[in-house]
């Protein structure tokens, strides 16, 4: 890179450093536009009657890869100089995530490797590998792919693609935020389900810029709930996930991860959810709005049903994340088939 670029890219930079998050986020829409779909903020009459609110939902389970995490990949690609990009990133992951740095990484022409548990099930290499991706099993459990990812990241000099401890992806995830804004006058409540908080972190921070008086929910699976307990305890805790139909939530938080005092700043709200609230909720989806569904988005519906029966008349907006699942799975819960 010869000087005069150099200069260019350091302006750039400096300019980019002081933005708004606003400002930020509305860059990465343009920058990302043309690989992603801007999903629909459907209005739905039925639950809309059986609530008594008016109740929208963002349906990025009709995105790209069927889920809301290539935007957060794709920012934080595209956001790589020339160097980084041509050593190529990893990742770890067992679905959403993982698919999500596959299809950015081939969109833009970028070599990526995931690594996955070798209990992963062969659907999920399958489609991540359909990408061009390189697939590498390591370990027994997430955590232990995560770790080796990270290593191997550190060795050879490359990009470690975080699924939600980073700025980038969480300003990518924000333009979900930025797309509502466009679709519709004002929400008094917007409902998102919380894993790392990547999500929330850039859908709450956008919205209150644009709508100061705007309520933020987070909701999380009683199972799995490493956020929204950590809030409450004022620390990230170390505690075990249970097993749990919202697998894109589930997990750990990492130690000092940038969503965590976004979190704790932004949620007004915080909604546990059982696994039956999960089930019954996929169910009533599917039968109103007919519409397959995962158990991330699921908990984000259980939770609106779970809201206090004095909301009233309110302008509800529901982030329905994904809509990646087994249909063995989604077919054995829809028919009552699930004893778990």
């Amino acid at each position: 890179m010869n000087k005069k670029a150099i200069y260019i890219d350091g302006f750039f930079i400096l300019i980019y450093v002081f933005m708004s998050f606003l400002e930020k986020v509305k860059h990465t829409s343009v920058a990302i536009s043309k690989y992603i779909k801007n999903t629909e903020l459907f209005y739905s009459h039925k639950f809309s009657n059986i609530l008594r609110n008016q109740i929208w939902f963002k349906q990025e389970n009709k995105q790209h890869t069927g889920s809301f995490k290539i935007r957060g990949a794709l920012s934080k690609l595209i956001s790589l100089s020339e160097e980084k990009a041509k050593r190529g990133v990893i990742a770890a992951s067992t679905g959403n995530h993982g698919l999500a740095v596959a299809y950015a990484s081939k969109k833009l022409g970028i070599e990526s490797e995931v690594y996955v548990p070798n209990t992963t099930q062969k659907h999920k290499v399958e489609k991540i590998k359909s990408f061009g991706t390189k697939v590498i099993y390591h370990g027994q459990d997430c955590l232990e792919a995560e770790i080796k990812a990270r290593k191997v990241s550190q060795e050879r000099n490359c990009e470690y693609i975080s699924p939600y401890n980073d700025s980038y992806v969480i300003e990518g995830q924000g333009t979900i935020a930025d797309e509502i804004a466009n679709q519709i006058k004002k929400l008094d409540i917007v409902i998102v389900s919380v894993g790392g908080g990547g999500l929330i972190a850039g859908i709450s921070q956008y919205l209150k810029l644009k709508w100061p008086d705007i309520q933020v929910v987070g909701c999380s699976p009683k199972n799995s709930a490493v956020m929204l307990q950590s809030i409450l305890s004022e620390e990230i805790l170390e505690i075990e996930s249970k097993s749990t139909l919202s697998d894109g939530t589930a997990g750990g938080l990492e130690k000092r991860s940038i969503t965590f005092p976004l979190c704790r700043s932004s949620i007004d709200q915080s909604i546990l959810v059982s696994e039956k609230d999960i089930k019954k909720a996929m169910k009533l989806y599917f039968k109103y709005e007919n519409q397959i569904i995962e158990g991330a988005a699921g908990v984000a519906i259980a939770a609106l049903l779970k809201l206090d029966k004095e909301v009233v008349d309110k302008r509800i907006g529901v982030v329905i994340c994904g809509g990646n699942i087994q249909k063995t799975l989604f077919n054995s819960i829809v028919n009552n088939q699930d004893k778990s």
